[in-house]
């Protein structure tokens, strides 16, 4: 029978050091057995009593007691982490607690969307990976990153790194999925009359988790351009959207070639055409930016056509 305790008796567990201690040293020990399988290993409790520094087995008895039911798991053949256990012993042993490494500033590729200059610079700022354009020093984008991933690149490689996690992210905010804590994700489609960005696109998705609240906001082109007919229309022109990061998005919105509009008001419902010369692909969405069509058009005459 599981028992609901509060954050405040969860967290108080680790307060203790050898309770943190036996978690490191459960995950080192996996690790070091380098076995495949299914699933965790499980320790007995002879093997964690090698691994940490405790003065006898009733003491590590005592603390394995403690931790299991919500950082350890008890099985027929010894202990292995919970979900829990995972998530904090991963966040200790990363590192993820410090300050991440400085970097920057510096030159990166893309476009400013509100200026349409190429002046733009990357740097880490308050934990968070920003660039900035240099000409009308204004934010262009910023995303989250971690102690970890600053610590093991520097250059483009952490510049690469950031793109990755943008897309994965965006791929789990299309789908519904909040990529902080896994629950369901609530989005809905705002105008941004007042919005700085290019008239093309003036509307904005916000995604929320009503679990860990979690808010993740894109522009509506942004939010569909890791959609398959978004990649596969793309990718037919030579441009790999899921290598992308945002802000080597915003040519196509500042040049107009991505749009977004309303296209029905009942039901609700948006248009996002993304053009490549006299080719262009057409999504529709409803008010919570879920994508119900799309269909590939051609340019006859100046004006797009099924095709």
């Amino acid at each position: 029978m599981t028992t609901n305790r509060s954050a405040t008796e969860i967290f108080r567990l680790l307060a203790d050091e050898t309770r943190v201690d036996i978690l490191r040293a459960v995950a080192i020990a996996q690790h070091e057995l380098d076995q495949a399988g299914s699933g965790p290993a499980e320790l007995a409790f002879s093997e964690i009593y090698d691994h940490v520094d405790v003065e006898n087995t009733s003491k590590l008895s005592y603390h394995l007691g403690e931790l299991t039911g919500t950082y350890l798991r008890k099985g027929d053949s010894g202990y292995s982490l919970s979900h829990a256990g995972e998530r904090i012993v991963r966040f200790i042993l990363s590192g993820n607690y410090e300050r991440p490494d400085s970097f920057g500033p510096e030159s990166v590729a893309g476009v400013c969307v509100f200026c349409g200059e190429e002046e733009l610079e990357a740097c880490l700022s308050q934990q968070f990976f920003r660039i900035d354009c240099r000409e009308c020093d204004r934010q262009v984008t910023g995303q989250p990153i971690t102690p970890a991933q600053a610590k093991t690149r520097d250059g483009d490689a952490l510049v690469e790194s950031v793109k990755l996690r943008s897309v994965d992210d965006y791929r789990q905010i299309r789908r519904g999925m909040c990529p902080e804590c896994g629950a369901r994700l609530t989005a809905a489609v705002r105008a941004m009359p007042e919005s700085p960005l290019p008239d093309a696109d003036s509307f904005l998705v916000t995604s929320d988790c009503e679990e860990c609240l979690r808010e993740y906001n894109s522009p509506l082109t942004y939010s569909v351009a890791s959609h398959p007919a978004s990649v596969a229309f793309h990718w037919d022109h030579g441009v790999d959207v899921t290598s992308k990061g945002v802000w080597e998005f915003h040519e196509h919105v500042y040049e107009g070639r991505w749009t977004s509009e309303r296209v029905e008001s009942g039901p609700v419902e948006y248009e996002v055409v993304f053009r490549h010369g006299d080719d262009a692909v057409r999504l529709l969405l409803d008010s919570s930016a879920t994508v119900t069509h799309t269909e590939r058009v051609r340019r006859e005459s100046g004006e797009f056509r099924h095709s």
